[in-house]
């Protein structure tokens, strides 16, 4: 009788460890994707943790599902971690609810997951628009045969004598080598006086000959680079030199076939299955203007219905599964060029940019300046298209808003268009920018707000419950003026005041998780552009990362003297140059420009840059941000560098680094 009791009792521990799960899944689908879901049963349900973009495919996911009654249809957005199956009766639906609610099952990559599932009154999610190939891209299947493939793999000999005058090291994460001229990756060019010895393959140059008659290309390459890709490897987003490279550029698909993603400026993105056997040629605007890589993953999303055909891979949720990798060689011929590149995209163009970009500044007087020419001038200028921009609010500042006292006098530090100024109608909020045109529009909606800079806000000491500053202090230029800024929003608080403060991780993939900033798929010309801070809702139908949101993380803050130069690791010398950003990659230095394509301008024809008019051709121009990201703990390190300072929490929330501290006793 006791043994029964306590197994009851454990079954019980069992039941409500689920129902905490499912509630939890419940409220993370409607407060991050809007899914509300129902208490009454209905033929829809919504499958949390059975979704694409945490491994499950549909041929994985569907037996499972159909085994408890008909399924009308199964829908998997892309990158998501749910789906939603549709069952002909309410009956059925009831029976997989009971049947497979807290399921174990076994993902494509080996990992066991539970479903979740929640009832719904109809299946959501976002619509994407349509897409169509860059300009100038296109595949051609089946340009080789399988005996032709057996030989032009055969041809590459991966363990060449180390002696040989010819021999090339392989990079970390996959195997390659050069034939005609050597690819230098430290420059991204080639030394067009040392040509290789050998030149092309004997079998390359017979292949080429017989594409050239057929009109399939313009002219014959003098550059070969062969990679071999490992499941899970990729290569980043990149544009091929404009001065190394003439306009054609074509890429053959051995071995298995593959999925490239490419991406215009302004954020669009098309991924592109290219089949095994088939040829990539990119010329015109998709080989000078969109970037091209490989997402270093094991599965590919892909059409169910097509299998491995060449095309867009469309956002048909009801068309959506997962492709294992296998092992791909690429062919990359090109033709070196031998004068300098005068094409239509001078933004892009290393042989027509003006001006190099700025270098890094060596005092206060040149960060100032950097500042001004870099932040201010380009805050002025595309105010109006950043704020149609910038209209979700993150969660976590609402959070911190909503639970400050009734009445609390609330300063927010770069305000922006004052899109959380009146979050909470409850406090007394006044935001300062040093936008004049970011200011006026906060004025327009009727909020309170003033011109200032963040160095120097004409608030009165201690007179401020709290404040907030987003995104604000990766805008200044060294490490004495950002700890400056952080003092200066100290001396408002009074004494138990608290502030919170956003800063840009260099860290946009942390814990094996990408940031929203690095996920974000932006299909469509006219999609927003939004680096939110918003938990994903991957993350929390998982787990919640480890020592994260609390300040006794599993790391011990280090100095901000470890943070003096520009980079995590390295030190820049003098006149060292900032780079250009790719949007939507990973941060390869702390300190860089980082591009905003304006939009909405028609009547600025000319493209004025930072760096001075670059033509005229191009009626959306580019502008260049100055930023700071953030290493982990140096915005803890900053703040220990304050007075009359506690941190009470510190936390990464998709691609920032966070900090709320508290003011121990006066400090004027």
């Amino acid at each position: 009788m006791e043994s029964n009791h306590q197994s009851n009792c454990k079954l019980n521990r069992i039941e409500k460890k689920f129902l905490r799960k499912q509630i939890k899944a419940r409220h993370t689908l409607l407060r991050h994707e809007g899914i509300e879901t129902v208490s009454y049963a209905t033929q829809v349900l919504v499958v949390a943790n059975g979704g694409l973009g945490n491994g499950v495919s549909r041929n994985q996911l569907l037996p499972v599902l159909e085994k408890l009654g008909q399924v009308d249809a199964l829908l998997m957005p892309p990158s998501k971690p749910y789906s939603f199956v549709r069952y002909k009766t309410v009956e059925e639906s009831k029976k997989a609810y009971v049947t497979l609610n807290g399921k174990e099952i076994v993902d494509d990559l080996g990992q066991r997951t539970i479903l979740y599932l929640n009832y719904v009154e109809k299946a959501q999610w976002k619509e994407l628009g349509l897409q169509t190939f860059p300009p100038g891209l296109k595949v051609v299947e089946e340009i080789v045969s399988f005996e032709d493939e057996k030989l032009l793999l055969e041809s590459i000999n991966w363990t060449e004598d180390k002696n040989n005058q010819n021999f090339q090291k392989s990079l970390k994460h996959r195997r390659v080598k050069h034939f005609g001229y050597e690819f230098h990756y430290e420059n991204n060019n080639v030394d067009k006086d040392k040509p290789l010895p050998g030149g092309l393959p004997d079998i390359c140059d017979s292949i080429l000959e017989k594409w050239l008659k057929e009109g399939i290309i313009r002219h014959k390459p003098d550059q070969l680079t062969v990679n071999e890709y490992e499941p899970g490897h990729g290569i980043p987003a990149h544009i091929d030199t404009h001065s190394a490279f003439e306009d054609e550029i074509i890429s053959l698909s051995l071995g298995s076939e593959i999925v490239m993603d490419f991406k215009h400026p302004d954020g669009v993105t098309v991924p592109v299955m290219l089949p095994r056997r088939s040829l990539l040629v990119m010329t015109g605007e998709s080989r000078y203007l969109w970037t091209h890589g490989i997402t270093p993953r094991k599965f590919d999303t892909v059409q169910a219905s097509k299998g491995h055909k060449s095309g867009i891979i469309t956002h048909d949720v009801g068309d959506l599964t997962l492709n294992k990798r296998g092992i791909r060689t690429s062919f990359t011929f090109r033709k070196v060029r031998q004068t300098p590149c005068n094409c239509s995209y001078p933004l892009v163009c290393d042989s027509q940019k003006k001006e190099p970009p700025p270098s890094f500044p060596e005092n206060d007087k040149e960060a100032s300046q950097l500042e001004q020419e870099y932040v201010h001038r380009v805050y002025e200028e595309i105010a109006g298209h950043f704020s149609s921009t910038r209209h979700t609010p993150w969660p976590h500042i609402v959070e911190f808003l909503k639970a400050l006292p009734r009445g609390s006098l609330v300063a927010d530090i770069g305000c922006g268009n004052g899109k959380y100024l009146g979050i909470n109608k409850e406090l007394y909020m006044i935001g300062c920018d040093r936008s004049q045109n970011l200011v006026d529009i906060c004025r327009e909606r009727q909020f309170q707000a003033f011109v200032c800079d963040a160095l120097a806000v004409p608030i009165r000491s201690g007179s401020c419950d709290a404040c907030i500053s987003i995104a604000v202090v990766h805008h200044f230029a060294t490490t004495e003026r950002r700890v400056a800024a952080l003092q200066e929003l100290v001396r408002l608080l009074r004494p138990g005041g608290k502030a919170l403060i956003y800063v840009w991780a260099m860290e946009q993939e942390y814990n094996k998780k990408k940031s929203k900033y690095l996920r974000e798929d932006r299909t469509s010309p006219e999609k927003k552009e939004e680096i939110s801070s918003d938990t994903s809702v991957q993350e929390m139908l998982v787990e919640q990362m480890p020592g994260v949101g609390n300040q006794d993380s599993a790391y011990s803050v280090p100095s901000i003297n470890n943070f003096q130069h520009g980079s995590c690791n390295s030190k820049k010398g003098a006149n060292s140059k900032l780079p250009i950003h790719t949007n939507r990659t990973s941060f390869h230095s702390q300190d860089l420009l980082v591009p905003w394509h304006l939009k909405g301008n028609p009547g600025k024809e000319k493209s004025i840059e930072p760096f001075g008019p670059v033509g005229t051709h191009d009626a959306s121009p580019v502008f260049h941000r100055y930023y700071h990201v953030f290493c982990e703990g140096e915005l803890e390190a900053a703040c220990q560098a304050l007075s009359d300072v506690s941190i009470l929490q510190s936390y990464y929330d998709q691609g920032n680094w966070c900090v709320i501290l508290q003011k121990v006793s006066s400090s004027l």
